[in-house]
């Protein structure tokens, strides 16, 4: 049978483009009732069985009409099967599928044949459409979703810029491990050195060329943690996102190695998204809700897929034994920066379990992902999936905030719909939130796009190198990849690419003759055995946590130096950051690192002695630091 377009042309054309179905198929109904919500009044609907539609159009042969979907434009021309869906959605500006249909090569005769399948299929294909969509023909809407979604965003950057509030004098203050007045010396110098005027800007994007006392440094956390909560609040989230994603860059450049965790780049990339989700409203609430750009909300799946997906591929890549064996996590809950007390009884449970696990997480982080982009219920198989796993880490580690960024962005997959049915009050609001929806100014979609082909290129370059795949055309995206670097908001990700399978621990001491050495306590790392592993999340001891890389064999030394340094000068921004100064203040004359191998406890020794942990002197971690310098 031909296609009717090459057949006839109506005489009596519609004034705009009337789409035509069977009235008797449930699949072709539930997906009309669909799509009639995209295109609005830009497309009319009528079935064939409508006595006016044969005495309208008498040039189109019933066995046409009962075969295919027929779409009838004011041109008089007909298109049926794939074209005629396809050139319907393109009027609700959905035209990229029309667009590969007529420019791609081998495109048309796919969607075609697929139509055709679908069409001579259609009880089957209806019963498959409703396990994959539900029962409800209503697409998805995700305006509740980002109302929740942009409160969480706040809770993490509140819990960030407080975290960071309370350590900040120490870490980079005036009498801190790295001060920020020296970094933005030495950056200054290097610019005036270079001579590269306003690109510095770009090259180090902080507020801190503005000043570096120990103020502004606290100010600037507080200042964030004060915009976090009016965004929590639901004061202007188009306003206050743009200023804590600035906010918080200033931090990550100007305190590392102390914010150079994954969490720290996935907190700025999901933040800088999150703007493009937020709608211009000065006050965003239950009452007041808008509906999210689409292809914002691609932009955060795609950011979920590549988490997830690049921290199982990087696990398999490496080549690490433990992985493949499935040993991984014998080793983890044992030697990971901060377990919890949880984590001492998972590392007790039966190795086959801990191999299952162990499976458990690579299936987790390599299958569900790809589910994310898969029809609705689908899409909510893998946050079950994805949001489960957080919850065990969280239960088993001190990740600070990741475990709730990373919940927060499995969030996005779950839509209205799912959220009226958990919390069954927010329903009567539903109906004021769809109508509200289309008053709401969005960003432009022009910005969308623009964002779109600079972040999508350049992380699919990374995530195609975590694969060991070098795609071609990678050095097209390079210079590009080198212009957006130094924001930090493009980035790969792979939590324990390689297992760490001991653990040793920096325990620091001070003396005053060489002879008797007395230990500084932590707050949270392990030191006293007897001390049992803390609940920390989501605040992350920055220290502590950094003292875990150095015994691991962190090269760049000089930050333990300082750190050192300011413990014999015995500054109370540094001993702040401590549990137990042993010296009550008064510094002591040396200074020195001492290597341990520490394990947990197994359970006789619990019982018996009340310790959590056990431990083997390794030897002197650093040389014994001195007021006059390396002794």
């Amino acid at each position: 049978m031909k296609p009717l377009a090459e057949l006839v042309l109506v005489q009596s054309p519609p004034a705009r483009p009337l789409l035509v179905f069977d009235g008797d198929c449930g699949f072709c109904r539930y997906w009309i009732a669909r799509w009639r919500r995209h295109t609005g009044d830009q497309v009319d609907y009528q079935p064939f069985q409508d006595p006016q539609i044969a005495a309208r159009f008498p040039e189109i042969p019933h066995q046409h009409l009962s075969r295919s979907v027929q779409l009838i434009e004011p041109d008089g021309r007909v298109r049926e099967g794939a074209l005629a869906v396809l050139r319907a959605l393109a009027h609700a500006g959905r035209g990229g599928p029309l667009w590969c249909y007529e420019r791609l090569p081998g495109f048309a005769v796919l969607a075609e044949a697929t139509y055709r399948i679908i069409a001579d299929h259609r009880s089957f294909a209806s019963r498959v459409t409703t396990l994959l969509w539900g029962k409800v023909p209503r697409p998805s809407t995700y305006a509740l979703t980002t109302w929740i979604f942009l409160k969480l965003i706040g809770v993490v950057y509140l819990i960030a810029f407080w975290s960071m509030a309370v350590q900040i004098r120490g870490l980079a203050g005036r009498d801190g491990i790295l001060p920020a007045a020296q970094f933005m010396a030495a950056v200054r110098a290097w610019a005036n050195t270079q001579q590269i005027g306003m690109e510095r800007f770009r090259v180090v994007p902080t507020l801190f060329w503005l000043g570096t006392s120990d103020g502004f440094l606290q100010g600037l956390c507080i200042a964030g943690a004060v915009l976090a909560a009016l965004l929590i609040a639901g004061f202007a989230p188009a306003v206050l996102l743009p200023m804590l994603w600035v906010g918080y860059l200033s931090l990550v450049v100007i305190c590392r190695p102390f914010l150079w965790y994954q969490w720290d780049t996935l907190l700025l990339e999901t933040g800088l998204l999150a703007i493009l989700v937020a709608p211009f409203l000065w006050r965003h609430s239950l009452r007041r809700l808008a509906t999210p750009p689409r292809l914002g909300l691609w932009l955060l799946w795609w950011l979920l897929f590549r988490l997830m997906f690049g921290s199982g591929v990087v696990k398999l890549a490496s080549g690490d034994p433990t992985w493949r064996s499935l040993t991984a996590l014998t080793f983890h809950f044992e030697t990971q920066p901060l377990p919890t007390p949880v984590a001492w009884y998972a590392h007790l449970l039966p190795i086959w379990l801990q191999k299952a696990s162990t499976a458990g997480v690579l299936g987790v982080e390599l299958i569900a992902p790809w589910l994310i982009f898969a029809p609705r219920r689908l899409g909510l198989v893998a946050c079950g999936f994805l949001a489960g796993l957080q919850g065990v880490v969280w239960l088993t580690g001190n990740y600070t905030f990741f475990n709730l960024l990373a919940l927060t962005l499995c969030l996005s997959l779950v839509d209205d719909a799912v959220l009226e049915r958990i919390a069954p009050i927010l329903r009567k609001y539903s109906g004021g939130m769809r109508r509200s929806a289309v008053q709401v100014a969005q960003w432009p979609r022009v910005l969308l796009l623009a964002v779109a082909v600079v972040t999508v290129p350049v992380s699919v370059v990374g995530l195609m190198r975590q694969l060991r795949v070098d795609l071609p055309g990678s050095s097209v995206v390079a210079p590009l990849s080198n212009l957006i670097a130094p924001f930090e908001s493009v980035n790969t990700y792979g939590l324990f690419a390689v297992m760490t399978t001991t653990r040793p621990e920096i325990i620091v001491e001070g003396s005053n003759d060489g002879a008797k050495w007395l230990a500084y306590e932590f707050k949270d790392k392990p030191g006293d055995v007897s001390r049992r592993p803390p609940w920390v999340a989501p605040h992350q001891p920055r220290l502590d946590w950094q003292m875990w890389f150095a015994a691991l064999g962190d090269d760049d030394l000089q930050w333990f130096e300082r750190f050192c340094q300011r413990l014999l000068e015995g500054s109370p921004a540094v001993l702040q950051l401590l549990a137990y100064d042993p010296f009550a203040g008064h510094p002591p004359r040396y200074v020195r690192g001492v290597l341990y191998q520490y394990h947990f406890a197994d359970a006789a020794a619990h019982r018996q002695r009340g310790v959590w942990w056990t431990r083997e002197r390794m030897g002197l971690y650093s040389p014994v630091f001195s007021r006059r310098g390396v002794s």
